[in-house]
């Protein structure tokens, strides 16, 4: 079972806030107009701990109306799907799916399956399914491959607006972060009306370590988190989904999702050689959507000024560092295929922050 929404707490539960911009109304990468995400959650038995997120861009056929988007590489050992299409195009035509690694096949095959028998796809013959992924080996019996096409539609399918459940939920469901048990986490912010108003939302699977950090504040020691093994111990996975209503071309989407690590590394990751660190941007702007069947052979596209991005580069590192921390929190103690992962005790965090 998922947890409740009403049952997860957050960093700013705890009074904590994180950077300078506001939070958009859920604090969550739904705040982006028309962005919708869903999760199928699998905890069954002693061992299967796993799940999938999707995150649509907009509610219309996507491959009939693509978004800009263009993929960062922190630390390429990955596993994640669609990469050199969106590098060569510099577009998206899929819902981004996030699972665990060895369900990358079944993610791309469900794509395919889901875009095939969209109404208006009956001649469509090729497919760029883009699905990332961590490694939930630990918790999660991985190698019996239990994810299955029905469970990524599924995804698809509850697929909705505001609140995103966090935690243990979706593709963070067997995750591991810092030593404690990660997950989804989500965050967003909103730019100052100077800037144009406008959002930047992230969405990111915590399966990483690194030494624990908070507002600058090194907590690893103190909770005796410091890194024993720097093969394993730093090692895992982060995926990163930031999206933003801002008319940013690949090139500018790509500079945005840079941003994002410099989030993650706040939060005391160190993109570690053993880790994938991906960044996949996209904007939604509907009027820079790209159409399969274009009305001519040139395009007029509306992009923002590059003296303009530096206040989304920031937004983009808030809203990492604090879905990163909000995965954190809203996860709980887990028990699975190798053992238990314990949450991350708020209370010890917050007696260490006062001394």
């Amino acid at each position: 079972m998922a947890p409740s929404l009403h049952s997860q707490t957050r960093l700013r539960d705890y009074g904590i806030a994180l950077g300078v911009l506001r939070p958009g109304t859920h604090n969550a990468i739904t705040d982006v107009p028309g962005v919708t995400v869903g999760h199928t959650t699998r905890v069954e038995g002693d061992s299967i701990r796993t799940g999938v997120t999707a995150i649509l861009p907009h509610s219309g056929n996507l491959f009939q109306e693509k978004v800009p988007a263009a993929i960062y590489l922190g630390n390429g050992f990955g596993k994640l799907a669609g990469y050199s299409q969106v590098e060569e195009l510099g577009n998206l035509e899929t819902p981004i799916v996030l699972t665990n690694t060895l369900g990358v096949a079944t993610g791309v095959e469900a794509l395919v399956s889901y875009t095939l028998t969209q109404p208006g796809n009956e001649e469509v013959r090729s497919v760029n399914a883009v699905v990332g992924e961590t490694n939930d080996g630990y918790l999660n019996d991985i190698r019996g491959r239990h994810l299955t096409q029905a469970d990524v539609l599924q995804a698809i399918a509850a697929a909705g607006p505001g609140p995103v459940a966090e935690g243990n939920v979706g593709a963070g469901t067997g995750t591991i972060a810092f030593g404690f048990k990660g997950g989804i986490g989500t965050a967003s912010r909103v730019l100052p009306e100077k800037s144009n108003g406008y959002t930047v939302g992230v969405l990111v699977q915590a399966n990483f370590g690194g030494v624990l950090t908070l507002n600058g504040k090194n907590l690893a020691a103190a909770l005796n988190r410091i890194p024993r093994n720097y093969r394993y111990d730093t090692d895992g996975s982060c995926m990163m989904v930031v999206l933003t209503d801002a008319p940013l071309d690949a090139r500018n989407l790509k500079r945005l999702a840079k941003r994002c690590m410099l989030g993650l590394a706040r939060t005391g990751g160190i993109a570690s050689n053993g880790s994938g660190d991906y960044v996949i941007a996209v904007s939604t702007a509907p009027q820079n959507r790209i159409l399969y069947t274009p009305n001519g052979i040139t395009a007029t596209v509306e992009t923002l000024h590059n003296d303009a991005m530096s206040p989304l580069f920031l937004a983009a590192i808030e809203a990492t560092e604090e879905a990163i921390w909000n995965a954190l929190t809203a996860a709980e103690t887990l028990s699975g295929h190798r053992g238990t992962i314990e949450a991350l005790d708020m209370s010890k965090v917050l007696q260490v922050l006062k001394e």
